[in-house]
């Protein structure tokens, strides 16, 4: 490929990064009343006062401006990582129990206090890149602390893995759900992938042999239980024994794990696992084009148990294809792969980007316009996937 292409390529995504979305969190998320960040705001930036707070938002908001501040170090990223960062010690910490809640009302009261590890995870996700951003001793210990409960309480020793949730005394909780759409099952690959994502980022500040033993742990979790070897495809949900309880498929999250597996093999050092988890990815970079593909180049939702596609697109789902296609390209050095992750790039410049009000939508609907019933901002829709995209995608191609 022209070496042009890929320079005009990341000016684009550069563009992107700080001119939209970067300004938008920091001029239209801030709860100047009650503190931290508004619950919701909808596409034409209508505040929803009442709004719960979610850890997940928060704690997505301070690793992307805790990374962006890495990138360039400008004054306003450092404001909002630290802005975050109080934010999370002071009301979403749990103090006496140890750990993080899960919600708080607007006003900053625990609404549910139970301790889902998903969450637990992007906590220590978001810790770890702050300590590198602003080297605060603090959020590290609170990382390592947090690191040191999941493994105490949730961690299951008969059969490795975690269990998804804990009430606020760490007991394991009966309601495991991650949100109302999900299945009550002892075990997620949405809470292993993102634990192992956290574990990923902390082993790079932090060379602990127990760490590395747990993240190598995970990492050959997907590949004995959560992977399916006959259709490459995670398995979503399983009980306790690894026994499958799912058969829907989401594709947005099978190229979102090739690339975040291949960044924990590379980070543990261990040739034979990197060659392993490399020829995995690009497995599953593969069957995800033959089958989760619309022919204009969007990446579908999900297929369910019946093999229907949803066909709306989501934001997250988009921007994680690009950086999975420029993965696969720099395992196999194939252009076709960065033909696709241009390709994806577009459709996110052409439908996703909202060019009138800044950032971008939740989604886009199947006749091809804006899905405004999804907040622009929510418990889910923070400025993780989309900036992070543009952050891997300029970090990788300007090597």
């Amino acid at each position: 490929m022209a070496i042009d292409a890929i320079y005009e390529f990341c000016e684009r995504v550069d563009k992107e990064l700080f001119e939209n979305i970067a300004p938008f969190w920091i001029n239209h998320s801030k709860d100047n009343e009650y503190g931290g960040f508004y619950g919701r705001i909808s596409n034409d930036l209508k505040i929803q006062p009442d709004a719960p707070k979610s850890l997940i938002l928060n704690t997505r908001i301070l690793w992307t401006f805790s990374v962006l501040y890495r990138f360039r170090k400008t004054d306003d990223f450092l404001f909002m990582a630290e802005r975050a960062y109080n934010y999370i010690l002071n009301h979403f910490f749990d103090h006496e129990m140890g750990g993080v809640y899960w919600l708080l009302d607007y006003q900053g009261k625990v609404i549910d206090n139970r301790k889902k590890i998903y969450g637990q995870a992007f906590t220590i996700y978001a810790l770890a890149e702050y300590y590198t951003a602003s080297h605060n001793e603090r959020a590290l210990d609170h990382a390592k602390t947090i690191f040191g409960l999941v493994e105490k309480h949730n961690y299951d020793k008969d059969n490795t893995g975690y269990f998804e949730a804990s009430n606020r005394d760490w007991t394991i909780a009966e309601d495991l759900r991650l949100s109302a759409i999900d299945m009550n099952e002892k075990k997620s690959m949405n809470t292993h992938l993102h634990l192992m994502e956290a574990y990923t980022t902390l082993f790079k500040v932090w060379k602990d042999d127990y760490l590395k033993s747990r993240l190598t742990g995970l990492i050959n979790n997907f590949i004995d239980h959560i992977i399916n070897q006959d259709t490459c495809h995670f398995i979503l949900f399983q009980d306790e024994l690894w026994r499958s309880k799912s058969d829907h498929v989401s594709f947005g999250h099978d190229i979102e794990g090739s690339w975040l597996l291949t960044e924990a093999a590379e980070i543990l050092g261990d040739k034979k696992l990197i060659k392993k988890i490399k020829d995995i990815a690009v497995k599953m970079i593969e069957t995800t084009i033959a089958e989760g593909f619309s022919e204009n180049c969007t990446i579908y939702a999900n297929r369910d148990s019946q093999g229907e596609v949803c066909k709306s697109i989501e934001w997250w789902q988009q921007a994680e294809a690009v950086v999975g296609f420029i993965n696969a390209y720099e395992i196999s050095k194939k252009d076709y792969y960065l033909d696709w992750a241009m390709k994806c790039w577009r459709i996110i410049e052409d439908k996703i980007v909202d060019k009138k009000n800044g950032e971008w939508f939740y989604g886009v609907l199947p006749n091809g316009k804006p899905d405004h019933s999804k907040f622009k901002i929510s418990e889910w829709k923070g400025p993780y996937h989309n900036a992070r995209a543009c952050m891997e995608i300029l970090n990788r191609l300007r090597k």
